[in-house]
């Protein structure tokens, strides 16, 4: 099983890089039982879609 400190390593790498499947799995069944790296990933997303809105708005 995946430690927090695992599963928000590779929600970081994701922004760099595809994540191999096992990978993918391994976050999604961890942040399933994990509320707070469920919250991580959410602020994630929310913030990557914020700076994609900003940086194609200049």
């Amino acid at each position: 099983m995946m430690n927090c400190r695992q599963a928000t390593r590779l929600m970081s790498e994701e922004l760099d890089r595809r994540l191999t499947w096992r990978e993918r799995l391994a976050v999604r069944l961890h942040t399933l039982m994990c509320g707070g790296c469920h919250q991580y990933r959410e602020q994630m997303a929310f913030l990557r879609k914020a700076l994609r809105s900003r940086s194609g708005g200049d």
